[in-house]
């Protein structure tokens, strides 16, 4: 088997139909590459000949399968399941990994989650509980397993040994312009959400001005790769196409999301991220077999949060992990960081809009995210959004309170800032939060 067929036959001859891959030719390209066999001038026209031509859910499927097995699959066959993990494609204030597993932990679903850092607009789910103090990450697979035994839920990063492909061919499409492929987007989520051990899975598909994908056309072909192809892999998955174009709840930052998520799980969180947080909550219970409709599943959730039992287990989580729970209440509502400015309205008015792509850069500059991912992040920077869309406000009034790494960081976040806020003198109608689900019965 030669690489140049393989990269022939996905690129396709003029005149005749492009047949789709084969697991075979599959496996030869991805792990040919991976053991350092074909140079990287041939997995890149490869990778180019994908992002032109496609792919179908069965060749995604192969794809994945092959990528997850290229390293370690976390074992969690000693604990007793479900396991269903949600993830999100990104965006500004999504903090919603954070009270979503302890709620569904709390109805005796398990949730394994493997998360990922910063980078760019978007915030990362490790820089957030890592700004809590002494809570730890790197969790062994021992670890891993016996935190889920105990509250039902873990969170840590990716280590080297699992998914090696998916790095490998990420450094390539970033380098080829071949990042915004969906087969390939696609393959790289679930691998990675195949190896730590779920059975089932919601995705969280971000739409709009703060989101990887603009339109909602776009999202959904996402969307439906998703759900079609953890299809074709055996697995239960659905997904929701949700609203990005602002910023989600009222805080972006690590800590200060840490301090939202509390809220949520007090049940005295924003409406937006509360609603969400609930409903993926739903989703999530109902592919895990603890809830026969989504309403069911939204009952349940609720009743999660009301009890305070989904607290309970956040608060063990963060024992668990490292961090101090005495600490971490007494931070709660007054940790903040004292490099800081209040942004205020320039006009009479309603707000219009915040963009949630302006916001995101503003926080890159602030310490929130990263550009490179060796560049450090600071826990306490960030946004606090005191106005959304639709609300009135007078000249002066108090819409943001901006706190950075140092004064430098903050008086250069403030013009973006600023230019994130459209005004207008009527209401403006307020945007749906969920877009579209999408259902692999549906496909």
């Amino acid at each position: 088997m030669r690489a140049t067929d393989i990269i022939m036959k996905k690129r396709g001859i003029k005149g005749q139909a492009i047949e789709p891959l084969n697991r075979k030719e599959i496996e030869f390209i991805v792990n040919s590459y991976v053991r350092g066999e074909i140079p990287e001038y041939q997995i890149s026209a490869w990778l180019m000949a994908v992002y032109f031509n496609g792919m179908t859910f069965e060749e995604t499927a192969i794809l994945t399968d092959v990528m997850l097995h290229s390293g370690k699959v976390m074992d969690l066959s000693s604990l007793e399941g479900p396991f269903v993990d949600k993830h999100s494609t990104g965006g500004v204030g999504d903090k919603l990994s954070l009270p979503l597993a302890p709620i569904v932990a709390a109805n005796g679903v398990k949730v394994p989650m493997m998360s990922g850092r910063a980078l760019g607009h978007t915030g990362g789910t490790l820089d957030k509980l890592e700004a809590v103090t002494g809570y730890r990450t790197n969790l062994t697979e021992a670890e891993f397993r016996n935190f889920i035994e105990k509250t039902g839920f873990a969170m840590t990063g990716q280590t080297k040994e699992i998914v090696p492909a998916d790095r490998l061919l990420y450094a390539m499409r970033d380098v080829t312009a071949t990042v915004e492929s969906v087969p390939l987007i696609t393959s790289s989520i679930l691998s990675k959400k195949v190896a730590e051990g779920s059975e089932a899975l919601v995705f969280d598909v971000k739409c709009g001005k703060g989101a990887f994908m603009k339109t909602l056309s776009d999202a959904k072909a996402l969307a439906v790769s998703l759900v079609g192809t953890a299809k074709a892999m055996g697995k239960k998955a659905r997904a929701l196409i949700t609203n990005m174009n602002e910023p989600l709840g009222t805080m972006a930052g690590n800590f200060l999301e840490i301090e939202e998520t509390i809220d949520i799980l007090k049940g005295q969180g924003p409406a937006d991220s509360t609603e969400l947080t609930l409903q993926l909550a739903a989703h999530m219970l109902v592919l895990g077999g603890k809830a026969k409709t989504e309403e069911e599943g939204l009952s349940l959730a609720k009743e999660a949060v009301s009890s305070g039992k989904a607290l309970d287990l956040f608060i063990k989580n963060i024992e668990l992990q490292g961090g101090n729970p005495k600490t971490l209440m007494a931070e709660y509502k007054t940790r903040r960081s004292k490099f800081f400015e209040e942004l205020k309205a320039e006009r009479d008015g309603f707000i219009e809009s915040i963009n949630a792509f302006e916001v995101g850069m503003a926080g890159v500059n602030l310490g929130v995210g990263r550009n490179k991912t060796t560049d450090p992040v600071c826990p306490d920077a960030g946004v606090e959004i005191l106005k959304h869309k639709g609300d009135s406000v007078k000249k002066g009034d108090l819409i943001m309170r901006v706190y950075g790494k140092d004064s430098a960081s903050v008086s250069a976040s403030m013009p973006l800032l600023k230019n994130a806020i459209e005004y207008s003198d009527k209401t403006p109608q307020k945007d749906k939060l969920i877009f579209k689900i999408i259902k692999q019965e549906e496909l």
